[in-house]
């Protein structure tokens, strides 16, 4: 997860402030529309086609290792509590260049080691830092999970259908954001957003949209912000297609399907127990 704050237009600021309204608490959403036959109704009254319950936790391991956080959601839920530490040293570390960003008369253009492959970048002071899906998959497939990606609609609501969770590249609070390429050393370009890259899972969705499991939860740009809400279609995908359409879907063996710890739970807020640094 990263947050650049940059001087904004007016017309700027109202497109974020709509967008972060879309952004619903899931604790105070009736969706009754998505009242369908074989849909899933929450304790406090959120009705799904499909929800699966995710682990949670209060805040993240460190400032931008959003990445990580979202795995180890994924990891937790299915019964793996993997540290942040044991999570870098199976998907790599890059430190082969530190990313650094130009602003070209093109967009942003990040330079750095290779993000499809490890993680790259300072992770407690370089906004820049991140990865993506592919790096990700062989952590799950290391825990004994199966991993696959995912770029659809259609692809994201099967795996929810069949007991899966998404991880997935976002930006924060699905904001607006700027066009961003990142370069590597081989000449490799890979779609990103610049100041705010961030990572969360998918848990659930309806005909209205998905709803998002995000550990950063409220921090001093958005003190509101829900570890759990409602993210519209509309407004889910556009952010998606931004960051590559970067989703791994994620699968639980039968074992841990059956696992009876995830037994649905009303959405609550989680108080961190320390202050947690966080820019974003």
């Amino acid at each position: 997860m990263s947050f650049l704050t940059t001087k904004r237009t007016r017309r700027v600021l109202l497109a974020e402030l709509a967008a972060l309204a879309a952004v619903i608490p899931a604790a105070g959403i009736r969706p009754g529309a998505a009242a369908a036959q074989g849909g899933v109704v929450t304790p406090d009254g959120r009705v799904y086609t499909a929800y699966v319950p995710a682990a949670t936790k209060a805040g993240q391991f460190y400032q931008y290792t959003c990445e990580f956080d979202a795995s180890w959601v994924v990891l937790k839920t299915f019964g793996k509590d993997v540290t942040f530490e044991e999570q870098l040293d199976v998907v790599g570390f890059d430190t082969s260049l530190e990313p650094y960003y130009e602003q070209t008369t093109e967009g942003f253009v990040i330079y750095g080691g290779d993000i499809t492959s490890a993680f790259c970048g300072d992770y407690t002071s370089n906004m820049l830092a991140r990865s993506t899906g592919t790096a990700f998959l062989p952590l799950f497939e290391h825990y004994g999970l199966h991993a696959e990606t995912v770029r659809t609609r259609e692809e994201i609501e099967a795996t929810l259908d069949r007991g899966g969770l998404i991880w997935m590249k976002a930006t924060v609070d699905f904001l607006p954001w700027d066009d961003t390429t990142w370069l590597t050393p081989s000449g490799k370009s890979v779609p990103t957003v610049f100041g705010n890259d961030h990572a969360v899972v998918v848990m659930g969705y309806n005909d209205d949209g998905v709803v998002i499991r995000d550990v950063l939860g409220p921090t001093n740009t958005n003190w509101e912000r829900a570890y759990e809400y409602d993210v519209p279609w509309e407004t889910f995908l556009a952010v998606f297609e931004a960051q590559g359409s970067d989703g791994v879907a994620v699968f639980p063996t039968d074992d841990e399907a059956a696992d009876s710890s995830r037994t649905i739970q009303p959405a609550h807020s989680i108080e961190p127990t320390d202050s947690i640094p966080i820019c974003c």
